[in-house]
């Protein structure tokens, strides 16, 4: 108190408290009703791990499951290592390279429905679609796109990886000019190509943020909701219903009032899975990281 401790704390209440009443207090109230059956209307009643129980036994859970992770998989397979590849031909440009960083963060400062509508428009299956009229010049057949169980969550993931990608480019771009240019210059004397350079001397130096980005993407494709609610509604046929969206699907489908218990079970579950799987990686990837 003595060395300004009191007005420090003074000066911090008003966000201690935003911050305990919109973020903690809702976390707090969700572990409370995981325990509950309650539909927000009637008064809750305790039922234990019944809620838990009910999630495991939806045969629509296990299909989340496995769609979340076939997007997750997809999208860390092709949408992790463009915005890298961007970056780094992005650096070595010299003329106009501010008007390339701005169309390549273009589509993230775009509203996210927007984008999404902009896209299912696109995705129209019929001979005069964008996409199917861009196939038909080289001799390609139309192609079903969002309308089909196979490419349904192939289509989502090419969205949500146009629509992320331009902030990743962005921190690749600050983290590249970090990188000391005598160590390309080392690596050209030493007879490296431009593959060579990028392997030796790009991606050991850009590694702590390598593996924050692959965090970071692993927790938000883990949580996607937007583009199968909007696209698809996590059709066809369940093919692109993930975990948030069944969570939608438990809390708010039901007009009598939504099994609220279920739905944060649910949200709670994924929870402990990409907090566990966070603490996990970092271990594994500490020493990696410091190396």
């Amino acid at each position: 108190m003595r060395r300004g401790g009191l007005s420090k704390l003074v000066f911090t209440l008003p966000l201690l408290v935003v911050f305990g009443v919109f973020s903690w207090w809702p976390i707090v109230r969700a572990v409370a009703m995981s325990f509950q059956h309650t539909n927000l209307v009637t008064a809750p009643v305790f039922v234990g791990w019944q809620n838990f129980a009910y999630v495991f036994h939806d045969p629509t859970f296990w299909v989340a499951v496995r769609n979340t992770g076939w997007f997750a998989l997809l999208a860390l397979v092709f949408g992790y290592p463009l915005p890298l590849v961007v970056a780094v031909i992005m650096s070595e440009v010299r003329r106009l390279k501010g008007l390339y960083s701005v169309l390549a963060y273009l589509p993230v400062v775009m509203p996210p429905v927007v984008s999404v509508l902009l896209w299912k428009f696109f995705y129209d299956a019929r001979a005069e679609g964008v996409f199917n009229t861009i196939l038909g010049w080289v001799g390609i057949s139309p192609q079903p796109w969002i309308q089909s169980t196979v490419a349904a969550m192939p289509s989502l993931v090419l969205q949500a990886t146009w629509a992320a990608a331009g902030g990743t480019i962005v921190i690749y771009l600050a983290a590249l000019t970090s990188v000391a240019p005598e160590l390309y210059d080392a690596a050209e004397v030493d007879g490296a190509g431009i593959w060579g350079k990028i392997w030796h001397v790009t991606l050991p130096q850009l590694r702590g943020i390598l593996f924050i980005t692959l965090i970071l993407q692993i927790i938000g494709t883990a949580q996607v909701f937007l583009q199968p609610f909007l696209f698809t509604g996590g059709g066809p046929v369940d093919s692109t219903t993930t975990i948030l969206l069944l969570v939608y699907r438990y809390a708010f489908t039901n007009s009598l009032g939504g099994n609220y218990g279920a739905a944060t079970a649910l949200s709670l579950m994924l929870a402990v899975f990409l907090a566990l799987m966070s603490i996990l990686y970092f271990r594994l990837t500490k020493r990696w990281s410091d190396a």
